[in-house]
Formats: C-alpha cells, structure tokens, sequence
C-alpha cells in the first residue's frame, strides 16, 4: 500500500512530508521521476517550510499533476477535479489543509508527522479510485 511506502521514506530514510508522499507514489504508481526531480517538491514539507498548505498534502497534489496532465496544466481535463476531490477528502479527514492546524493535533516526536502523511496517502488512494469509477 501506498502508506506502507511512504513510511519507509519517512521514518525509514528520514525524508520530509512532502518529499514521502510523492517518493511513494512514484514507487507506487510508477510515475518515472528520478531522484533529482524530487529535489523540487523537498520545500514544501512543513507547510512551504512556514506552516502553510500541508507538505504532504502537496506531495499527492504533485504526484496528481505527474498522472494528469501532460504538457500544461489549463490543458488537462482532469487535473482540477482530481486535485480538488483530494484536497477535499484530506480537508474532511484531517480537518484542515494547513499544516500549522494539522501538525500540533498530529505531530509526535516519535513519528513526527507521519500520521499526516498516512492519511494523505490513503486519500490518494481513494481519490484516485473513485475518480476512476467515476469515469
């Protein structure tokens, strides 16, 4: 499972919000990305390093972005629907998009947000599922 995948990158191999998620969906789902293109997504872990939009909520958005779209964003048919489904699934589970509401109820010094990033991979998961259902 994706989670599963994602803990390793996380707890395992130290690496942050963002950079697990979209680290295990590439594994996952294949997505073709090389160790330096994820050098890109490794700022928006801890909310864009401020405590804003989720890091791990970004890295499912930019592993949405690898699935569905192909050259531009405004030219995909798709990618605002499934950004927004997922978006609204995590909101709906974690109560909130931003990280400074997220981390403080989820947080441990153990785990460190890995809570957060396991939720945001079973969001994925489902949105994708239910996306393709739906189509």
């Amino acid at each position: 499972m994706l989670k599963d995948i994602a803990r390793e990158y996380f707890i395992d191999r130290n690496y942050n919000c963002a950079e697990s998620v979209l680290r295990a969906a590439n594994d996952f789902y294949g997505l073709e990305l090389h160790d330096r293109d994820m050098i890109l997504i490794g700022g928006y872990g801890g909310g864009i390093q401020c405590g804003s939009t989720c890091g791990a909520l970004l890295g499912g958005v930019a592993a949405l972005s690898m699935m569905f779209i192909k050259t531009k964003a405004h030219e995909s048919e798709d990618i605002k629907e499934v950004v927004n489904l997922f978006l609204d699934k995590s909101k709906a589970a974690l109560e909130s998009t931003l990280c400074s509401d997220i981390k403080p109820r989820l947080a441990r010094p153990e785990i460190r947000c890995y809570e957060t990033v396991r939720i945001a991979c079973e969001c994925l998961e489902s949105t994708l599922e239910e996306f393709r259902r739906s189509c």
